[in-house]
């Protein structure tokens, strides 16, 4: 007879639920959903997410193999608390989904529980959808999931902890926590605070341009996506990484004070150059080892503003069995051509793609 493990998701949002979306398809695991949120459970068990749901977290937690914190770090935390105060009947393994580390694994060294193993965990894949409601079991994909596991953990309850995880079809990196933060700091967390300075900058501006926002398409929209992020989540991650943040603001304040320098004086070469070296490097981020953005061959289409244009690009594609990874329209204007960006896995499907297009009448260009 199969014995199945248990295991808690106290938290059905966005993460929790896509966690569990991808454990519940495995027949020898039985997942509990626990959140103070009526709703989110009703949802949960009703869609399949989850095959229990639970506002009771002592009650579920002593029930389980393992416990995944997929709440804000703050609440986490206080999670922690309470299961080290646990009289556990079996050995347990806890893993977190925060996207710090620092605070979760101080907690962890406080754990004094001997049937708890804690082993820190960040998935590293989001969405700009939250709730549960958006949970997709397919959402960590090929992403980084880091570990950082205590120093006596033992490598059986790593392996255990992936195991259960499998479903994710992530890519698991172990991890020191510092390690982890500084360079989640970098590419995650700081943008999110660059995003939402140009946003303010734009806000401010409007009102001297009143036609702004209607320009605020193509690259603006791009590279200030992430300022619709959940704002309590997110000043929730910069507190507790706050000493982090003001450090790379700092660097990032010297940083402009030499760009400015460069416009103030004129210097065209070495502008040139700046921006050579910023184009170099995030284009080598594509490189399929360094995986921080993903290796997609982009072909831009001009298509009108017209009722089936992008039916009929996609299925002239679709038609020679091509496979596209993503679409998008970049700053459509009514009743002029617009510009289709669109993402292949491959450099051949990019080039087969661009060629079919053409022949069909079709201006394209890859960008090189």
């Amino acid at each position: 007879m199969m014995v199945k493990k248990t295991i808690l998701v106290a938290g059905l949002g966005l993460i929790g639920g896509s966690l569990a979306k991808g454990m519940v398809t495995t027949e020898e695991n039985y997942i509990i959903g626990y959140d103070l949120n009526e709703d989110s459970l009703k949802f949960a068990l009703l869609n399949g997410i989850v095959h229990e749901a639970s506002t009771n977290f002592t009650k579920s937690a002593l029930q389980s193999d393992f416990i995944i914190l997929a709440a804000p770090i703050s609440e986490t935390i206080l999670l922690m608390k309470e299961i080290n105060e646990l009289t556990f009947t079996k050995n347990v393994i806890v893993s977190d989904t925060a996207s710090v580390k620092g605070p979760i694994m101080e907690e962890a060294k406080h754990l004094t529980n001997k049937k708890v193993t804690f082993i820190g965990g960040h998935p590293m894949a989001g969405s700009h959808k939250k709730g549960v409601q958006a949970a997709k079991a397919h959402l960590f994909e090929n992403a980084i999931y880091v570990l950082s596991p205590t120093q006596e953990k033992r490598e059986e309850e790593l392996i255990a902890l992936q195991t259960i995880l499998s479903n994710s079809k992530s890519k698991f990196v172990v991890m020191n926590p510092n390690e982890h933060d500084e360079m989640t700091g970098v590419v995650s967390h700081f943008p999110h605070l660059i995003a939402s300075s140009l946003v303010h900058q734009a806000k401010k501006w409007e009102k001297t341009h009143e036609f702004l926002p209607k320009l605020a398409a193509g690259g603006f929209r791009d590279i200030t996506r992430i300022a619709s992020s959940n704002p309590k989540m997110w000043q929730d991650i910069f507190s507790h990484n706050r000493n982090k943040m003001s450090v790379l603001l700092s660097e990032w304040i010297e940083e402009m004070k030499d760009l400015k320098l460069l416009l103030d004086n004129d210097e065209k070469e070495k502008m040139i150059t700046y921006l050579d070296m910023a184009k170099l490097y995030r284009d080598g981020l594509a490189e399929s080892e360094k995986g921080a953005i993903p290796a997609f061959y982009d072909l831009y289409v001009d298509i009108r503003d017209q009722t089936g244009s992008l039916a009929s690009v996609v299925q002239l594609l679709a038609s020679e069995k091509i496979s596209i990874k993503n679409i998008e329209i970049l700053e459509v204007r009514e009743d002029i051509t617009g510009v289709l960006r669109l993402s292949f896995f491959t450099k051949n499907a990019q080039s087969n793609g661009s060629k079919l297009l053409e022949n069909n009448g079709y201006e394209t260009m890859i960008q090189k």
